[in-house]
C-alpha cells in the first residue's frame, strides 16, 4: 500500500443493515485526518461521486446471499489490492445466516407475496467462503476504534492489532461482576472475541457473542456449564444463532445442541 501517497479507499456493501459501514461516519473528529491519508473513491452510504479502480484498500460489509453478488465480489476482489471484510455478516454470514438452518424456500413463500420474482442462493454466506480476505474486522456493528486501527495499519504496512482473546478479559480490565456467576445470567463471553468493551456485562447483561467465536473456543464447555446452571436448550440454541450464527464454532454448537434436544424428545 502507498505510503506517500493517499490510500485509494473503496467501501461495498452487500446483504446487510448498513451500519457497519455507517461506523466509518461516526468517526467524527477522527475522519479528518482520516481524509488527508486517504481518498475515499467509492462510498455510496457518504457521497455518489465515485472513481473507477483499481482500489488500493477495500472495506466489505454484507454476506453473500444472491447470484449476482456471488459474481460480483470477484470483481471487486480483482480491483482491489486489499480486500478487509467489516462486521458479521460479512464474517460469517450474518443475522441472515438464520436461514441456512431451514428450508430456503418455504422462507421465500412466506415471507413474499410472489416469490416467483425471488432470486436467492440456498445459504447466506461469508466473504471469505467466495474470495480470498487479506482481514477481518468482527462485530455488529464494528469498533470504530479498530476500524482506523486497520486503515492505519496497512497504510503502515503491518498487521492490525486486534485482539483475539475473549470478552471475559474485557470485564476483568473493567472490574466487572461476571454475570455468570452473580446472576446465573445466559453470557457468551468466555467464547467471543474481544471488542465491544464488555458492552452488555458492563450493564449486567449477558454477552450475545456481536464480535464472534474468539480463537479456539470452547463452547461445549460453556454450553455444560450453562445447563448445569439452569439454561434451556432452546434459549442457548437462540443464543448461538444471533448475529455470528454461520460462524463455524457457533454453528456447530447450536447443531450439536438441536441433536441432542431430539435424541431426548
Amino acid at each position: 500500500m502507498p505510503r506517500n501517497n493517499k490510500v485509494k479507499l473503496a467501501v461495498w456493501k452487500f446483504a446487510s443493515c448498513d451500519g457497519c459501514q455507517l461506523t466509518l461516519l461516526n468517526c467524527e473528529m477522527e475522519l479528518t485526518a482520516l481524509l488527508k491519508e486517504v481518498e475515499i473513491a467509492y462510498f455510496l452510504e457518504a457521497s455518489r461521486a465515485t472513481a473507477k479502480g483499481p482500489y488500493d484498500l477495500s472495506l466489505v460489509e454484507g454476506s453473500i446471499t444472491t447470484p449476482h453478488d456471488a459474481e460480483r465480489i470477484h470483481s471487486i476482489r480483482r480491483d482491489s489490492k486489499l480486500l478487509v471484510t467489516i462486521g458479521a455478516c460479512a464474517t460469517s454470514g450474518g443475522i441472515q445466516a438464520l436461514r441456512n438452518f431451514r428450508d430456503v424456500t418455504e422462507l421465500t413463500k412466506t415471507v413474499y407475496a410472489s416469490p416467483e420474482y425471488i432470486d436467492t442462493l440456498r445459504n447466506s454466506t461469508a466473504i471469505a467462503d467466495h474470495v480470498r480476505v487479506d482481514f477481518e474486522l468482527r462485530g455488529c456493528p464494528i469498533d470504530k476504534r479498530q476500524l482506523l486501527n486497520v486503515v492505519g495499519a496497512l497504510r503502515a504496512g503491518r498487521t492490525p492489532a486486534v485482539p483475539d482473546y475473549s470478552v471475559c478479559m474485557e470485564c476483568k480490565r473493567q472490574g466487572n461482576t461476571c454475570v455468570m456467576v452473580a446472576d446465573g445470567a445466559t453470557c457468551l463471553g468466555p467464547v467471543t472475541q474481544a471488542g465491544c468493551g464488555a458492552l452488555c456485562p458492563s450493564f449486567s447483561r449477558g454477552c450475545f457473542g456481536c464480535f464472534g467465536p474468539k480463537e479456539s473456543p470452547n463452547t461445549a464447555a460453556l454450553t455444560n456449564w450453562l445447563r448445569n446452571s439452569g439454561s434451556e436448550r432452546d434459549d442457548l440454541i437462540r443464543q448461538f444463532r444471533s448475529y455470528n450464527a454461520g460462524a463455524e464454532a457457533f454453528r456447530k454448537e447450536s447443531e450439536a445442541l438441536e441433536q441432542a434436544g431430539k435424541r431426548h424428545v
